[in-house]
């Protein structure tokens, strides 16, 4: 039981003292200099509604990252069948998350070790379904290869002493079974012996008792130290001086069970001292785990050290102080499973411990709660449910009960579970609950329970109390939450959306203590002014908004990633698509999981609107998520745009019924895909039934979805329930120009693509010559505007149709422009500049 990540931190200290990039991308890092002795970057932030995780996640993938862009980069995790949790997950995320990066991943385990519940086992499993994952699965060495290592030890020295060669290699070969470290073993036991132990673990023990008796000694003392020792510690452990400890161990070294390192030593293999320690008589193994817990304490170690030393010691006092303080550590290095587990062996030990208390430094009521936040942030909300629950049952003080009611309530919310339990626990927390900070809390958690359960007016009474008690007590985390909680309450069923965005700017004037409501109230304000035609805003606030969450290591945190993706979608709608594109680098293209395929679909905007071949293998691999509603409504629909610009309007069909089906009848993105499915049929040239219900579900859906009556939508969907009108009547053949320039107007708010793509119809809408130059005009306006986007699908027909009206092309460069440097296009409008 060492530190969490010790894997980790080993990596990042020897790649910092090779120098090299790696040492300054750590170091910038705060999350990562907590891993490294001698830290200076602080106590990890206590308030960060347990992020610390991600954020030490987040900032491995953002170093990874940066000295990818250097050099390609070799990441080795060894021996996982040993790895902690936290590694565990570390490895999955980098696994998932790293695609373009110049960076391979290589994780080493021994099948031997892993028994049917072993807990890599379902990691392995995660693993392996990934598409850029290659599982290699080595086999013991045929006598051929097996030959050739031998000989290769021999040449290089790393063999026992004088060749072996004849009947004595055929022993060793037919003895090891492929296992080569069993073969240098063997070599080095002598293999011309008439009798050798059978088993591995049989044999490495006949080498110890080889060894000298102080040899011998100090090899014991070293196993129960663990895998690694440093040398200070060993001679402290053993008692010897330094001549006599430097002679056992020479001696050691050179028979090639230990490795001497630059300030200990390291068993050659873990079998090595697997054997060794469990060879150990059980008073032998007591008394030594009590000096290492001695020598530790007195040295400083570390807790889950000192921990594992006092509970093989049979000291329970001891072990409760030590878990407790791993637990804390392992919280502010972002190892919520390891916290969860030391704070759990702290309770277990509790009652058997007297004065457990003052040892711990807290009540046991405090630990326990400890213990469920940790649980909760490893994601285990049902197990933080439990505990804070059964700690509710048994408490008998008020303020208690009203702490472990308010968490409870919280982490049913996040767990999904009984919203009436939640809804009781929060109002048992607010009615316990004395005038400060927990009141405010209890109240904003309440209010979000109610909200969660549609009890909107009674959600925004008590967000108001909570916002008032929050102010009085100085809780900063519960005025933000109970800013949001009323702005989004405001925002669907007030009568202001500017009073939505007045609560939401209040939220994000200063930071709250808790990065994830910080995230929150700035994804939620930029998406207000994104969903009411504000993109420059929009634009501004996702921009901070990425950024704070790259500061802190939350990119790839639940609302880092929706800031990414809103980022993206503000600059796909006003046309800045290059700075969209380059976003969109970080989108994969083979998911794995559900939210990756769901970030993953966005980027499929401007690759379908640019005419990119990579949609295609982007769509191959989302379609096996086709079944989540949102990726359908992206990534199909996406699909079904893209089989009309290549003129297959039955497959784009296809797409459309298919996400009409599986979304909600009030849900507002109805509109948008029925528009879609209307420019098909049109396309086709049917009427009557398909056409009318299309029509008649993206009405019903502005008049009727949740946010309310039609003059509730946004400029965008406005703007595409006039596009669907227009599409209709188009079918109908009575699609005159002022249907097409409604529609244009309506995404006249900023969506550049999309105006653009109204204002190609116009010209086919208007008849006569008093209106072939205006008819020109929009065209023209049109085709610059796809030059500028390289909106390829768009410009071609674009082309096809001034083409056919004599039109010249106005993006046509002339020798003029090219020796005077000119720009091809206009610079576009952007909204919110203020440009005419």
């Amino acid at each position: 039981d060492a530190l969490p990540y010790l894997p980790l931190a080993d990596a990042l200290r020897g790649a910092a003292e090779a120098g090299g990039p790696v040492g300054p991308a750590v170091t910038a890092r705060p999350a990562l200099r907590r891993l490294l002795p001698g830290d200076e970057a602080g106590p990890a932030e206590e308030t960060t509604g347990g992020l610390a995780q991600q954020r030490l996640f987040g900032s491995v993938l953002d170093m990874l990252s940066e000295v990818a862009g250097r050099q390609p980069v070799l990441f080795v995790f060894e021996d996982l069948h040993w790895a902690d949790r936290s590694t565990r997950d570390l490895l999955v995320f980098l696994t998932r998350m790293l695609q373009r990066e110049r960076v391979c991943l290589v994780g080493t385990y021994r099948t031997d070790d892993l028994h049917r519940r072993h807990p890599l086992r379902p990691v392995l499993a995660e693993l392996r379904r990934l598409p850029l994952v290659t599982s290699v699965e080595l086999p013991p060495l045929g006598d051929d290869d097996m030959a050739e290592y031998l000989a290769t030890l021999d040449r290089y020295g790393e063999g026992p002493a004088g060749p072996v060669a004849g009947r004595g290699l055929t022993t060793v070969i037919e003895r090891a079974g492929g296992n080569p470290f069993f073969a240098e073993e063997l070599l080095a036991a002598g293999a011309e012996r008439a009798r050798l132990p059978g088993t591995l673990a049989d044999l490495l023990l006949a080498r110890v008792e080889t060894l000298s008796d102080t040899a011998r000694q100090v090899l014991r003392v070293a196993a129960v130290a663990g895998r690694r020792v440093g040398h200070d510690l060993l001679r402290d452990a053993t008692g010897l001086g330094d001549l006599p400890l430097e002679d056992a161990l020479r001696e050691i070294v050179s028979r090639r069970l230990l490795t001497a390192g630059s300030d200990g030593y390291t068993f050659r293999h873990a079998l090595l001292q697997e054997a060794v320690y469990d060879d150990l008589l059980p008073g032998e193994r007591t008394r030594l785990h009590i000096a290492f817990a001695a020598l530790l304490a007195g040295r400083g170690g570390a807790p889950a050290e000192l921990a594992h030393h006092h509970l093989a010691g049979h000291d329970l006092p001891g072990a409760l102080r030590a878990s407790v303080e791993a637990g804390r550590l392992a919280a502010g290095l972002g190892a919520p499973a390891e916290a969860h587990r030391h704070f759990e062996r702290a309770l277990e030990v509790w009652d058997q411990v007297p004065e457990a208390e003052r040892l711990a430094g807290e009540s046991r009521a405090r630990i326990a709660l400890a213990s469920a936040a940790a649980a909760a942030a490893g994601g285990d909300y049902h197990r933080a449910a439990e505990q804070v629950r059964r700690l509710r049952r048994e408490a008998s003080d008020p303020v208690l009960v009203a702490e472990t009611g308010e968490r409870l309530s919280y982490y049913l919310a996040d767990a999904g579970g009984d919203e009436a339990e939640a809804i009781e626990a929060a109002r048992e927390a607010v009615d316990l609950a004395p005038h400060s900070p927990l009141l405010a809390r209890a109240l904003a958690t309440y209010a979000r329970a109610l909200s969660r359960q549609y009890r909107f007016e009674e959600g925004a009474a008590t967000a108001s109390r909570a916002l008032e008690v929050a102010q009085a007590t100085g809780a900063r985390d519960a005025e933000a939450s109970a800013l949001v909680s009323l702005a989004l309450i405001e925002e669907e069923f007030g009568s202001s959306v500017e009073q939505a965005v007045d609560l939401l700017t209040r939220a994000t004037r200063r930071p709250s203590g808790d990065l994830s409501i910080d995230l929150r109230a700035r994804f939620n304000l930029a998406r207000i002014h994104y969903e009411n035609g504000a993109l420059a805003v929009a634009a501004r606030i996702t921009e901070d908004g990425v950024r704070l969450a790259g500061e802190t290591g939350l990119t790839w945190s639940t609302f880092g990633t929706d800031l990414r993706f809103l980022h993206y979608l503000v600059h796909y709608a006003d046309g800045d698509w290059d700075t969209a594109e380059r976003l969109a680098g970080g989108f994969g293209v083979r998911v794995g999981t559900r939210a990756e395929a769901q970030l993953s679909s966005f980027a499929l905007f401007v690759e379908v609107g640019r005419g990119r071949t990579g949609a295609d293998e982007r769509l191959r691999w989302l379609s096996r998520f086709w079944p989540d509603v949102l990726v359908a409504y992206m990534a199909r629909g996406m699909a079904a745009e893209q089989a009309l610009w290549r003129g297959d309007p039955h497959t784009a069909l296809d797409h459309v019924d298919a996400i009409v089906a599986a979304l909600e009848p009030f849900d507002p993105s109805v509109i948008r895909i029925a528009a879609t499915g209307l420019w098909a049929l049109a396309d086709l040239g049917r009427t009557g039934e398909p056409c009318d219900d299309l029509l008649r579900r993206a009405r019903w859906a502005a008049e009727n979805g949740p946010n309310g009556p039609r003059a509730r939508l946004g400029p965008e969907g406005l703007a595409w329930l006039a596009r669907a009108e227009a599409e209709w009547h188009r079918a109908h053949g009575t699609a005159g120009p002022e249907v097409w320039r409604r529609a244009t107007e309506a995404f006249g708010f900023g969506f550049v693509y999309e105006e653009a793509r109204s204002r190609w119809r116009l010209p086919r809408a208007r008849c006569g010559r008093a209106t072939a130059a205006a008819a020109r005009a929009e065209w023209e306006r049109a085709v610059r505007v796809a030059a500028e986007l390289e909106a390829r699908p768009l410009l071609e027909t674009l082309r096809a149709v001034g083409a056919r009206a004599g039109f010249p092309d106005p993006t046509a460069t002339t020798p003029h422009d090219h020796l005077h440097g000119l720009p091809r296009h206009p610079r576009r409008r952007r909204a919110g500049d203020g440009r005419p």
